[in-house]
């Protein structure tokens, strides 16, 4: 049994050995929000490609506002996307708004609210005039021909705003791989099913589903599987088309747990099959057929907790990029933990931004079924595996949900 940072470690170390980048297909701009980029990106022209203002008001030589106050004869207005094909003198202003191009003899801008207008042609300005001020110089943040993104890079609203910026109207993208979701379990039936007294609603295939599409893969369901060997056997086969397979129950101990010997007799070799923490102990990687597969638990907060921590860099890694940071924060305790030592506890909680901080408290949370509370979470208290106890008001780290951040 491994702790879940070697676990997770063990992961990315086997994915990045054993697998290659995906291929790259041409996409629009619009479509490629959250993809992995697939080539270099460099400025076609200089960024800004013209010395631009940045705030509305006139554009003045320094030099002639040394006296405050000081007058300027205003001989032209620039709006953003105008030009001036002459020179700003001595004495003289245009008025320029933001986003517009500096004019030649120009060296500063004036903030409109710096200054009076005392005629239609003629302004004063009541403030000492810096050279450079409320000017971008052209090319200040990025040359012609200079690398600005790299092939890996995922694709933000920030990227997608520079490849816009620099005429990438068609980009070069990593495919998306495909992960085959499987749910297991005799006590399983169809959502749109009315359970029988001792059965339950699938609930994995949708939140598994929605975890890998939030990782940036495209999710491929391929139903669920009773605890037989041979429904399993046909389903993971199934699965095995997919770039990924995960598959969720089957992967303790019992009796009727046949995951792992279905995999063994199709040719998987594992990796590790439990992991020190709680929920999710239960966990199993392995690689069989070529594919990552990992064997989740199958109770719905421990299936969440693991992705989160296992699944999710392996789909990085297979994007076509490096595993993001999980992300972990400091918060301060609300109440006091103690919890059983030896595993490391994640603890759905209630995370408050306040002036102080991260203030963290547990929902109530009755185990790993239980979907009512889990629900009531935006993160979770990770609780050291080798400190069970902890008072109000220490620091602890917590796990912040990636799909509410």
């Amino acid at each position: 049994m491994l702790p879940w940072q070697q676990a997770r470690e063990k992961v990315i170390e086997v994915v990045r050995a054993r697998m290659r980048r995906p291929g790259r297909e041409r996409v629009r701009l619009e479509r490629v929000l959250g993809r992995i980029l697939g080539e270099s990106v460099a400025a076609d022209r200089d960024l800004p490609a013209f010395p631009r203002s940045i705030r509305d008001g006139f554009a003045v030589r320094a030099a002639d506002a040394a006296d405050i106050p000081a007058e300027f004869d205003i001989v032209a207005e620039i709006r953003a996307g105008d030009s001036f094909e002459g020179t700003i003198g001595p004495g003289q202003a245009a008025r320029i708004m933001t986003g517009a191009p500096v004019p030649d003899g120009a060296d500063a801008v004036v903030m409109v609210e710096h200054t009076r207008e005392l005629s239609a042609r003629r302004v004063a300005v009541d403030r000492p005039v810096r050279a450079g001020q409320y000017i971008v110089p052209q090319g200040n943040e990025a040359r012609a021909g200079q690398k600005l993104l790299d092939p890996g890079r995922r694709i933000g609203f920030g990227e997608l705003a520079l490849l816009a910026e620099v005429g990438c109207a068609q980009v070069h993208v990593f495919r998306q791989r495909r992960v085959a979701v499987l749910s297991t379990g005799d006590e399983i039936v169809p959502v749109g099913q009315q359970p029988g007294p001792y059965q339950i609603r699938d609930t994995n295939s949708l939140s598994l589903c929605a975890q890998v599409a939030l990782a940036g893969a495209r999710p491929r369901l391929v139903g669920r599987a009773a605890d037989q060997e041979q429904a399993l056997d046909e389903r993971i086969r199934e699965g095995l088309a997919a770039h990924m397979l995960v598959l969720s129950g089957g992967v303790s101990k019992g009796k009727y747990d046949l995951v792992e010997q279905v995999l063994r007799s199709l040719g998987a070799e594992f990796y590790f099959d439990a992991v020190a923490i709680r929920p999710g102990r239960p966990a199993v990687f392995g690689w069989c057929a070529g594919r990552p597969v990992f064997g989740l638990p199958g109770n719905p907060v421990s299936t969440m907790v693991t992705f989160e921590l296992l699944v999710t860099p392996a789909i990085d890694l297979l994007s076509g990029t490096e595993p993001r940071p999980l992300p972990l924060v400091p918060a301060r305790l609300a109440v006091a933990l103690d919890e059983k030592e030896g595993l490391a506890h994640f603890l759905p909680a209630r995370l408050e931004w306040t002036a102080a901080g991260i203030e963290a408290r547990p929902v109530p949370w009755r185990g790993s079924g239980d979907l009512a509370g889990m629900s009531q979470s935006n993160g979770f208290i990770v609780v050291p595996a080798d400190r069970p106890r902890w008072q109000p008001g220490d620091m602890i780290e917590v796990l912040l949900r990636r799909d509410l951040l």
